[in-house]
């Protein structure tokens, strides 16, 4: 005998072995792979340092004076160097980093900011849609107003989407306070969602069309 007999089980040992490995490989794309995993924590260094927490926090800034497309278009906008200047031709106007906008703003070039929230080409997000049926922007951006640096806190995966879409009452506010990050409902945020939900229309859906055009 050529191979002792315990060697007949080696095809299924290494069928066994094989169908494992693919169970660990798979399960390592799938959760390590993720948005979650990918994306939140993101925190890029940008041309210009601006900081989200003197201006919308300690300066009290309305999101939508730099976002100013944030409650009328799908996409929220990044402000151009004209709008940054409206102040800083008179706030600051020594520091490097205004001195970097001063420089942009005279030569016409755009700044280059780094984008952190990035959706898939394949999927369709409205801003506005959400902003107007009272949807903070705390609830997708976290905190930004204590932010130096902004960071992705949310994955922004399809299942995170839906999340929200199958039972969106607690996410649901005043459209006067999406804007108040800070802001807290004083009772049942659900029953405060719920609310505002029936006054403002809001029905959510989970077809595939709605996100996938």
């Amino acid at each position: 005998m050529v191979f002792p007999k315990w060697t007949n089980k080696i095809p299924a040992i290494a069928a066994v072995s094989a169908f494992i490995l693919l169970i660990v490989i798979t399960f390592v794309f799938w959760y390590w792979f993720s948005p979650k995993h990918l994306n939140v924590g993101y925190q890029p260094e940008q041309p210009v340092h601006y900081s989200h927490k003197v201006h919308a926090g300690q300066l009290g800034m309305d999101c939508r004076y730099c976002h100013f497309n944030v409650d009328r278009a799908a996409h929220a906008g990044v402000p151009p160097t004209e709008l940054c200047m409206n102040c800083h031709t008179q706030v600051k106007t020594d520091s490097p980093e205004i001195i970097k906008l001063r420089e942009a703003f005279t030569s016409g070039r755009p700044i280059p900011w780094v984008r952190i929230h990035k959706l898939p080409e394949f999927a369709y997000f409205n801003h506005s849609a959400h902003v107007n049926k009272g949807v903070s922007c705390v609830e997708c951006h976290g905190r930004v107003d204590q932010m130096d640096v902004v960071k992705q806190v949310e994955p922004l995966s399809m299942a995170w989407c839906l999340e929200c879409h199958n039972d969106p009452a607690g996410k649901i506010r005043d459209r006067k306070l999406v804007t108040d990050l800070a802001w807290r409902p004083t009772g049942d945020p659900v029953e405060n969602g719920r609310k505002f939900m029936e006054k403002y229309h809001v029905n959510t859906r989970t077809d595939c069309s709605t996100c996938h055009r």
